[in-house]
Order: C-alpha cells, then sequence, then structure tokens
C-alpha cells in the first residue's frame, strides 16, 4: 500500500531552516562547491547545530509519540542540496532523534513545486527566493528570519499565530491601507461582522493543528494532572469592535485556541515575550524586526502587506547562497 501522506499533517522544511549551516555555508562561498563537498564528507559524522526552526520542528515530532498507532505528523525536507551533502542532514536527524526520513534533494532547482506532491501544510525556508515563489504559486510557506536560539526543556509545543494576511485573507489590511483611516476600518468591520473573512494561507496548518488541541483538552478533562503538549495562541493588532467579524471567522471554522490577544497596536513583543512561543508567524516585517531578536519568528510573505517586496524580485540562488534582503542579512538556506 502507498504511505497515506495525504492523511497527514506535513511540514517540509530546508536544511537550514532546521539546522545552523552557516559554517558549511561558508566553505562554499570561500572555496567553492567542490571544498564544500569536501567539507560535508569529512563532516559527515558531526551534528549540525540546532537552527530557527528546530524547537518547533522537535516538539511538533514529539505528538506522534502520544498518538503512535496513527503517528499523524510528517517532516519532509526540501533542499537544494544535493543528495550527497543531504546524508550529513539525515545523519544529524538521527543524532537529535528526530525521525525525518523524507524528502528531495534538488541540486539547486526550486522546490516549490513539490510542495502538492508531498502534501506539505506549510513549507519553511530560510530562501527568500524559494519562499517567494511558493507563494506567489498559491503554496503556503514562511520566511524563517535569523534568531539566536534560546530553546527550553519543556515537551510543550507553543504556537503564536498572527491573524490578517496569516490565517484569514488580507481584506481588512487592504481596506486600511487604503483609507488610513482606523475608525473607517473598524466601522467596515463592523458592517461585515456576521461574514468570515476567506481563508489564508495558513489556515489549513491551524485547522490540523487544532485536532491535536481538542485531543489534548480531551485527556486533560479525563486526567487532572495531565499538562497538554499544544498551546495555540493568536496575537493580532485588531482590538474592538474588530474582534466581532475575528470570532465569526473563527466560529465558521470551527476553531478554539487557548489564547487571544487583541492589541491594538500594541507592540507584540511585549506578548510573545511572556508566551515564548516555540514559533511565531507574521505577515508583517514590522512586527517580526523586534520579535525575531529572541523569538523563532517567521515572515509569511502575502497579500498587500507585502506588494512593495513582490515588486523587488529575487533572483534564484542556490542553497549555498541566500539573499534576505529586507533585513540585509546573507544567510544560508
Amino acid at each position: 500500500m502507498p504511505y497515506p501522506i495525504d492523511k497527514k499533517l506535513v511540514i517540509g522544511v530546508s536544511s537550514s531552516a532546521l539546522f545552523d549551516m552557516i559554517k558549511a555555508d561558508n566553505v562554499f562561498k570561500n572555496s567553492g562547491e567542490a571544498a564544500y563537498r569536501e567539507y560535508q564528507q569529512k563532516n559527515i559524522d558531526t551534528p549540525f547545530s540546532h537552527g530557527v526552526a528546530f524547537p518547533f520542528i522537535k516538539r511538533l515530532l514529539n505528538l506522534n509519540k502520544l498518538y503512535p498507532k496513527i503517528s499523524p505528523i510528517e517532516v519532509i525536507v526540501l533542499s537544494r542540496n544535493d543528495p550527497e551533502t543531504g546524508r550529513r542532514f539525515f545523519r544529524t536527524c538521527r543524532h537529535y532523534e528526530l525521525d525525518i526520513t523524507r524528502g528531495a534533494f534538488l541540486a539547486g532547482k526550486e522546490p516549490f513545486s513539490y510542495i502538492p506532491a508531498f502534501n506539505i501544510s506549510l513549507f519553511l525556508s530560510a530562501n527568500e527566493s524559494d519562499v517567494k515563489s511558493a507563494t506567489k504559486n498559491g503554496h503556503p510557506a514562511g520566511l524563517v528570519l535569523p534568531t539566536k536560539i534560546k530553546d527550553d526543556d519543556s515537551t510543550e509545543l507553543r504556537i503564536a499565530f498572527d491573524f490578517d494576511g496569516v490565517l484569514a485573507d488580507d481584506e481588512a489590511e487592504a481596506i486600511y491601507k487604503k483609507t488610513g483611516d482606523l475608525e473607517l476600518f473598524h466601522q467596515y468591520e463592523l458592517k461585515k461582522t456576521k461574514k468570515p473573512h476567506n481563508p489564508g494561507p495558513l489556515k489549513d496548518l491551524l485547522q490540523k493543528i487544532s485536532s491535536f488541541q481538542e485531543l489534548e483538552a480531551k485527556k486533560a478533562k479525563k486526567d487532572k494532572s495531565y499538562k497538554p503538549a499544544l498551546r495555540i495562541s493568536i496575537v493580532t493588532a485588531r482590538n474592538a469592535p474588530s474582534n466581532e467579524r475575528f470570532v465569526t471567522t473563527m466560529q465558521s471554522w470551527g476553531i478554539n485556541v487557548d489564547e487571544t490577544f487583541f492589541l491594538g497596536g500594541i507592540d507584540k513583543t511585549r506578548i510573545l515575550k511572556i508566551l515564548k512561543p516555540h514559533i511565531f508567524f507574521d505577515d508583517q516585517i514590522a512586527h517580526l524586526a523586534s520579535a525575531s531578536k529572541g523569538i523563532p519568528s517567521v515572515h509569511i510573505p502575502f497579500g498587500i502587506a507585502n506588494e512593495e517586496s513582490f515588486q523587488k524580485e529575487t533572483a534564484p540562488t542556490k542553497e549555498h547562497d541566500i539573499n534576505n534582503s529586507q533585513f540585509g542579512l546573507n544567510l544560508p538556506l
């Protein structure tokens, strides 16, 4: 029987979204591809250090241990590297006991076209060009931003989402950008109170991950000492009265989350420092610039908030040469 990938919650990752590959990348930049391959072969049994997505992926895979009969989580590597250098990736996965065994190594080619084939609900990459290409083609993708990892020993997985342009479409943001008037924005949303927003790029991810939240809640109800392994939060710049349509939308999707913060312009980092999520998704660089200094952060380049960024096309790059132009950084994939 074929492996039931269509029944899994699948996350795609590039190699350096999961691991820190800066040293290897420097060898490639300074000495070329032959030296890079030699370096990887020489260090094949030396594990990579943790990358930005590591805390999230580690805890996500731990959900399989809670539900071993169905093992509902799958993590797939989509890499511009070649299979030879991919050997070190898989050996590093085994070192950290990460159950990642499937993927594609594309020798420099763009990975976005394979997202549907693997049933991927989110593709995480440090390659800006790859993330933009995926988003343009209607696939859920996020750019992992440089962050100093401060992982802890907890097994709880904490995920934080922005709402507009991430879980929902960018209709509300488009109205605000068009008018520039917050009061008119609230009036518009009040008129649409009973009409749910259309889904955004990560609605499918939230829908699937929230099903585990329901299972965890049932366990906690039966066993008062049980501590749920998953905590989902929404941190949005909305505030009353535009919270009304948010609630309508979430109810129409049949989704409940643990916490929702309606901040009305308050810096999101003030909340995120307390929540300490293992990953935070937002569509606006202005919100992420501060958060990414201490919180593993992912930019979702979707909708009107990112129109100018998409107009500045990023040339396709090899896996080892990442142009993260929005931050003025040069990072490895």
